[in-house]
């Protein structure tokens, strides 16, 4: 289970830096998500055609962060993210995903959605209010 404060943080964000990589070529893009608790993933959406969609299907190790944006010191905090996407496809998973994504982003529904999964397997987040410097870290 992921620390209480990563979740808490992650849940008060939308915006998603992912990195892909392919053929040791890094690539990155911005997501709008949503935080799947159950699953302990984020649910987020991109056209196949897309380069970091290219990427990912080809490699689906992947890396991602949410920062918090601020140039007061003390108020820093982010999060580092190593996970695997996923495709999610017909069935229970791809609605339960479809309803949660759809309340957030209603006018995602407006096109063609691609939803994925990025199953999280690892999270560092960097908390300046708890103290300068201080790591939280989860691993699965």
């Amino acid at each position: 289970m992921l620390e209480k404060k990563i979740v808490e943080f992650i849940n008060q964000h939308h915006l998603l830096t992912l990195a892909t990589s392919k053929d040791n070529v890094p690539y990155c893009c911005n997501a709008f998500y949503v935080f799947n608790k159950e699953n302990g993933s984020l649910i987020f959406s991109s056209d196949t055609s897309t380069k970091h969609a290219r990427d990912f299907i080809k490699n689906p190790k992947v890396a991602g962060s949410i920062a918090l944006e601020t140039k007061e010191i003390g108020k820093i905090q982010g999060v580092q993210l190593l996970g695997e996407i996923i495709k999610l496809k017909k069935g229970g998973k791809l609605e339960k995903a479809s309803k949660q994504y759809f309340k957030t982003y209603p006018y995602a529904r407006l096109i063609d959605t691609h939803l994925w999964e990025m199953k999280l397997n690892f999270a560092k987040m960097t908390h300046n209010r708890l103290g300068f410097g201080k790591k939280l870290i989860w691993k699965k």
